[in-house]
């Protein structure tokens, strides 16, 4: 699933050709780290958390909520199948063990110069298209310019100032160039990261990459579409012919000859169905079914195994969604006092069984957390800013933002009550006879959260109850998967408040961040569903791509968080540093897992002397 994050980054476009870079050393390697060296030599026979000797066949199996119409996740129309951008790959490729490194699995080897202004792809010639086809550096060039030209716009809008040129050298050689005066730090592995498609298929059949399809793309991975049925089940094959199966990056890996997804319209049905087989594998998000909710006859006669396996990913950010875009949300002090009334303490030890953590920072659980006041190096990139007038002083001095803290005795804290009654006052929102807040202008201070996940429906009504305490006209509104996207996608963004994710980038952020935060990108990206936008923010994301050491990285992202988190666009949640995983005891997987990835569908593998013991005894069929 490691592809889905490369296909998305993908979406590039480029521009017009500039001559070689002169008198500059040339690196040429089989992969590339940002600040680093490569963990794993050019010889290497395979990566550290596999099993190389796993066996391949059989299937796994999951659910995924709501439904689908396509299988271009390319495009803004239609809905996408989960994970089907699984047909695609790219030229380098990261592991789950290693920040910040990619290596190359369609070349043999790059080049580039050390201040990383171009890169040149030795492509290998036995990649093959699914069909047998050859994959060229033809194809590559076709790929970029489709992306470029039809890409979604999120994307466009950020990265077509970054690539001057791309040129197929020969059929096997691609040479990308890029911008003068943009920074180069990540840009060869961008380049690496573009998803690459089949000309011939792609004109031949006259496809487009702005429609929904329910016919994919020509891709070169080791999976094939198998079989469909829109908004119920789609099923992947693994392809016997691929291409990549003995390289190095491959081995122990893309075990299962099938991956299954089956669809249902919400988790309570969903989980009744991984009871009785329906799917095998189940990743659990609800911390009330973790905790309450696995009590059936599979789980105790030993068919399905329960367990908590170590997650040592970056926190994912999750919480709610203020739309910046509307007037009420304007003023701050409405910001703060919405975010005031979450009882996150009431919340984990009522509702959550004290399983999860807070968030505080957009890079929680990492050195990037800002904490505390700044240091003297974060108040370096951050004065400038001061002394334009695009940040208050106070950022200097002030410790960064954190989440509200409550009693975890009752639902209200009457605190933080009376802290956020005073904030709406001072906002000119005054508590009428009814108990409503209204402005100067006669206007009820109305908020309503948009949900389609039921499981979110006892997390959201307390704090709904919260907010009407203290005159907030607030209300939840639960709909369908394909409403929500309706109303938060481009270019409708029709919602007050939504479950959703401070975006971080990751370990090395960089150029993604302006996905998420750029003005630029306020009204035509799904990861600026919040319609943030501040002057002092665009220029602190030039500074956080331009970095040069980990070090520099670590600082201005630590400055950005600060000022991130002052904007209090979003009201942070919650996370787990475990996945909560129930399966059916057919799988096996490596003894000491990746601290980045679970790799269920990549370096997991199907047991079959197990497997025929649960269809012997009726588990399965």
């Amino acid at each position: 699933m490691r592809q889905i994050k490369a296909g998305l980054v993908a979406v590039l476009a480029f521009g017009a050709g500039t001559a070689w870079a002169q008198d500059a050393k040339i690196i040429t390697a089989h992969g590339i780290s940002t600040f680093g060296t490569l963990k794993y030599p050019a010889d290497f026979k395979h990566l550290d958390y596999v099993n190389p000797d796993a066996p391949k066949g059989g299937e796994i199996s999951e659910w995924a909520p709501g439904t689908f119409d396509s299988v271009n996740p390319y495009s803004v129309k239609g809905v996408a199948a989960v994970a089907s951008s699984i047909f695609y790959e790219s030229i380098l490729v990261s592991p789950a063990d290693e920040i910040g490194a990619a290596y190359c699995l369609m070349c043999e080897t790059m080049e580039y110069p050390e201040d990383r202004s171009w890169v040149i792809f030795h492509l290998r010639k036995d990649v093959k298209f699914s069909d047998g086809s050859p994959m060229t550096a033809a194809d590559v060039v076709f790929s970029y310019e489709m992306f470029r030209d039809k890409g979604i716009a999120e994307y466009r809008s950020v990265f077509n100032q970054k690539f001057q040129s791309v040129e197929a050298l020969d059929d096997y050689t691609v040479k990308f160039v890029f911008t003068p005066g943009t920074p180069f730090r990540d840009m060869p592995a961008i380049a690496g990261s573009l998803t690459i498609m089949s000309k011939a298929d792609y004109e031949g059949n006259k496809r487009d990459l702005e429609d929904s399809t329910l016919k994919p793309f020509l891709g070169t991975s080791p999976y094939v579409l198998d079989s469909l049925k829109p908004g119920q089940q789609i099923i992947y094959k693994r392809n016997p012919d691929y291409w990549g199966a003995k390289h190095p990056l491959n081995i122990g890996q893309n075990n299962f000859d099938r991956i299954r997804y089956e669809y249902f319209g919400d988790d309570t049905a969903a989980f009744e169905a991984f009871k009785t087989g329906i799917y095998t594998f189940r990743q659990e998000n609800s911390s009330k079914q973790w905790a309450t909710g696995y009590q059936f006859s599979n789980l105790s006669n030993g068919s399905v195994i329960k367990t908590e396996l170590p997650n040592g990913n970056i926190a994912s950010g999750q919480g709610f969604l203020l739309n910046l875009r509307r007037e009420k949300f304007q003023d701050p002090r409405v910001r703060e006092a919405i975010g005031l009334m979450f009882n996150f303490e009431w919340s984990n030890q009522t509702l959550f069984y004290g399983l999860y953590s807070r968030i505080n920072s957009i890079w929680e659980n990492t050195q990037m957390a800002a904490k505390g006041a700044p240091n003297p190096a974060e108040v370096a990139v951050l004065q400038p800013f001061v002394d334009q007038g695009l940040l208050p002083a106070t950022i200097l001095t002030d410790d960064a933002v954190m989440g509200s803290v409550s009693t975890s005795e009752k639902g209200m804290d009457r605190g933080n009550l009376r802290k956020a009654s005073k904030l709406l006052d001072e906002a000119g929102w005054e508590v009428g006879a009814d108990g409503i807040r209204r402005n100067a202008k006669g206007e009820t201070l109305k908020v309503e959260f948009l949900e389609d996940t039921p499981s979110f429906e006892r997390v959201i009504s307390p704090y709904v109850e919260n907010l009407r305490a203290v005159g907030i006209d607030a209300s939840l509104n639960m709909i369908d998967p394909a409403q929500m996207s309706q109303r938060t996608d481009p270019p409708n963004f029709d919602f007050d408040i939504i479950s959703g994710n401070a975006v971080n980038g990751g370990y090395e952020p960089g150029g993604e961040l302006k996905q998420a935060y750029a003005s630029v990108t306020k009204d035509n990206s799904t990861r600026n569903r919040a319609g943030f936008a501040n002057p002092a923010v665009d220029k602190m994301l030039d500074l956080v791509e331009d970095a040069k050491t980990r070090e520099e990285l670590d600082t201005v992202v630590r400055a950005l968080d600060r000022v991130l988190r002052a904007q209090r666009f979003w009201v942070p949640g919650w996370f787990n540093d475990h996945y909560f995983v129930a399966y059916y005891d057919q799988y096996d997987h490596p003894a000491t897992l990746p601290p980045y990835a679970l790799g269920e569908l990549s370096f997991w593998w199907y047991d079959q002397g197990k497997a025929d013991k649960l269809k012997a005894a009726g588990v399965l069929k």
